[in-house]
């Protein structure tokens, strides 16, 4: 049965991709802003002191704006940073300028950034090439988030473009979900 799922979330995977890729420069430009501004505005974010985002490369929604916002703001942003055996941690950042291309080739805060543990991280933007009704999120395929976020308990919420919003995703037991997708639309709130 696992493996079955794998193949159809592989499959998934690539039509996404490839459906991405589709998408026109101005198509994905109106999208990103709609979606960076209901995050923004969104309710939970106000309280939240600690967050963790992350850096939106290819057709993934650009989150420069958000990084910059946030500090502006004067909350501590934190950016994932990839371990070894597909682990991950947190890592504060200053500015834009902390980040470097990661061996992905994404920008990530390097060592000299301080680590802040999962615990104190009062939300996490989760990235996703698609959402789903439940909060289901078809990743990339690594399990970064997928380990990361087992057990977390604070809050999380994945943007996903409209058009990409699925039912009813496969889910493995060991899938990370979201408690909120936003999308250009609206929110659905499948965990409170």
């Amino acid at each position: 049965m696992g493996s079955e799922v794998s193949e159809v979330k592989k499959i998934l995977r690539a039509q996404m991709r490839e459906a991405l890729e589709e998408m026109s420069q101005e198509e994905r430009e109106d999208s990103d802003r709609e979606l960076i501004a209901r995050f923004l505005a969104h309710p939970k974010l106000a309280p939240a002191q600690t967050v963790m985002v992350y850096y939106g490369v290819g057709t993934e929604v650009r989150t420069d704006e958000i990084i910059t916002t946030l500090l502006a703001q004067g909350k501590r942003v934190c950016l994932p940073r990839c371990l070894p055996e597909h682990a991950m941690e947190a890592r504060a950042i200053t500015g834009l300028a902390d980040l470097k291309p990661d061996k992905y080739g994404i920008p990530a805060p390097g060592e000299d950034c301080p680590l802040v543990e999962r615990e104190d991280l009062d939300l996490i933007l989760v990235p996703g090439l698609c959402f789903d009704s439940r909060g289901t999120r078809l990743g990339q395929g690594g399990g970064y988030y997928d380990r990361y976020l087992e057990d977390y308990e604070g809050v999380t919420i994945g943007l996903c473009r409209e058009e990409f919003f699925q039912i009813n995703l496969p889910r493995e037991p060991l899938d990370a979900w979201v408690r909120c997708v936003l999308t250009e639309e609206g929110q659905v709130w499948p965990y409170k």
